[in-house]
């Protein structure tokens, strides 16, 4: 059996839980044991588990080759207490299995988890909220309506309308975004393009979207330093300063500005374990319990890793700003120790960059249900954020402007031709408000007036056209804005007055063709013979 990719989407610890399961019990050799004078067909040592089970996950391409032999322990522990493997006695649901020569076995019945049953979902797209519904007693009656001022110049530059070709339009005017109006925009936006990038057809199976604060993400969009971390409002819940310094001086080691008193031999590892200690008694990983499922949707699009990175930017977003400060600080100490060739190892037997995947993993990522995968996952994606945290944990910038220019788009005046869409610019959804055909024809007459104005006395006094023309374009214009024909020439003498009639002149009666001597009719000669 191949192993095969489970990209992103809902139950994807399900089912890379399914994938191990059925790869380990196609791929681990069965053979005869002894053990104690007895014999038992088709069953393996714990210690050759180990090794098959190591080798598969090293070599699956959604775990990768940074497992070790003690996490692959760890999972087989999961896989006894599951019933996935039993003793060959028939004895298994504690977590007593070790790297040795015990013997175990496959229970003959099927150790698969079945996927929790939803109300299945048609494709939908992220709503973006109605910000314009009217709340309960207001009124709807007046809205505020900005003064425009324009030229014709600048009519027949913005619109491209020519003097012989006047459509039907109306100025829409919207009204003022609020802040809350312009957050909720950041968070539906953001969701959205988070849906399209993880090629899902509904966000709802992996994120509770009602669960999203719009708030954070606009704090941690605005609110940064110069570094790009997340500054916050409410100071009580900054880093302690004694953790602060702990981590500068692993990552400036051996150049310990902050700590003023004398180190010693291990003083790096009291350090360290400081440090662990003080994440690990968090109530609730910096990715919090809630976008547990999003994260590890993202763990399926780490072969393709543009993607993977712009899907954890913008999963990052949505994390409440502490948690994405603590985050920031966090990651870039664990790559700069990582990389720090004068810090002494900090353990014998690990390298120092497993030895920060495993230190953090779980603070980092883990589910509040605990989950059979949860480390195995936490150290995937922790691994990755190693290797790419100042990509990921920076804003992104494409995100960014897309919103900002949509945000400036709704709080423009907007024209709209008749039979075209109200925007055609910008696709939906657009800021438009629907009003009454009365406060329609109030506004156009009190925000169009003027340029319209300007316009037809330009028709008027063009005298590069013909007067037919004129008169065409006149009748047009008065179509569409008899208002304010009405006021040009408030009556049909005024109208008159711009094409004065002509005294027609009759032409002569040509009298030398009466002059011409009649001429008979001559009968031609006949061809008939």
């Amino acid at each position: 059996m191949e192993p095969r990719l489970v990209g992103p989407g809902p139950y994807r610890a399900t089912r890379l839980w399914n994938e191990i399961i059925e790869l380990f019990r196609a791929g681990m050799p069965l053979r005869k044991h002894r053990c104690r004078f007895k014999s038992y067909e088709r069953c393996f040592k714990a210690s050759e588990a180990v090794d098959c089970l190591h080798e598969l996950l090293g070599s699956n391409q959604n775990f990768g080759p940074e497992v070790t032999r003690d996490q692959t322990v760890k999972l087989l522990k999961k896989f006894l207490k599951n019933h996935v493997i039993e003793d060959i006695k028939g004895r298994w649901g504690k977590e007593d299995f070790e790297d040795d020569g015990h013997l175990y076995r496959f229970p003959p019945s099927s150790p698969l988890k079945s996927y929790p049953k939803k109300p299945s979902c048609g494709k939908e797209v992220i709503k973006f909220p109605d910000w314009n519904e009217p709340k309960a007693g207001a009124s709807q009656e007046h809205i505020p309506v900005k003064s425009i001022t324009m030229n014709s110049e600048m009519w027949y530059k913005r619109h491209s309308i020519a003097i012989g070709e006047v459509p039907a339009c109306k100025l829409v005017f919207r009204r003022e975004l609020t802040q809350t109006n312009i957050e909720e925009i950041w968070k539906s936006m953001t969701l959205s393009r988070l849906q399209k990038v993880l090629g899902l057809d509904s966000l709802d199976e992996v994120l509770d979207t009602k669960l999203v604060n719009s708030k954070h993400i606009v704090q941690n969009v605005y609110n940064v330093n110069k570094q790009g971390i997340v500054t916050l409002e409410d100071k009580s819940k900054e880093l302690p300063h004694w953790i602060l310094s702990a981590m500068k001086c692993l990552v400036n080691w051996p150049s310990c500005s902050d700590l003023k008193q004398p180190t010693y031999s291990g003083f790096e590892r009291d350090v360290f374990k400081t440090i662990v200690d003080y994440f690990s008694q968090m109530k609730e990983p910096l990715l919090t319990f809630h976008f547990f499922d999003i994260f590890v949707s993202v763990l399926g699009l780490l072969q393709k890793p543009s993607k993977a990175v712009e899907a954890l930017q913008i999963s990052c977003l949505l994390l409440p700003p502490e948690n994405r400060k603590r985050l920031q600080l966090l990651v870039r100490m664990m790559a700069r120790i990582s990389l720090n060739q004068d810090l002494p190892p900090l353990s014998e037997s690990v390298r120092t960059r497993t030895l920060m995947v495993q230190a953090f993993s779980r603070c980092i990522l883990c589910s509040k249900d605990e989950m059979d995968l949860d480390e195995l996952l936490a150290a995937k994606l922790v691994s990755f954020l190693m290797d790419n945290y100042q990509e990921i944990l920076s804003v992104p910038s494409a995100l960014k402007s897309s919103i900002e220019d949509h945000v400036v788009h709704l709080q423009r005046v907007q024209i709209q031709y008749a039979g075209a869409d109200s925007d055609a610019t910008l696709p939906p959804p657009s800021f438009c408000h629907q009003i009454s055909t009365d406060e329609f024809d109030y506004q156009r007459a009190t925000g169009s007036q003027e340029p319209l104005a300007a316009l037809l006395e330009e028709i008027v006094m063009n005298k590069e056209i013909s007067v037919k023309d004129k008169k065409k374009k006149l009748k047009q214009f008065q179509k569409s804005y008899p208002e304010v024909y009405r006021v040009r020439f408030p009556t049909p003498e005024t109208e008159a007055m711009l094409f004065p009639e002509k005294t027609k002149q009759k032409p002569p009666i040509l009298m030398w063709a009466l002059k011409k001597p009649f001429q008979p009719f001559h009968r031609t000669r006949s061809f008939r013979m």
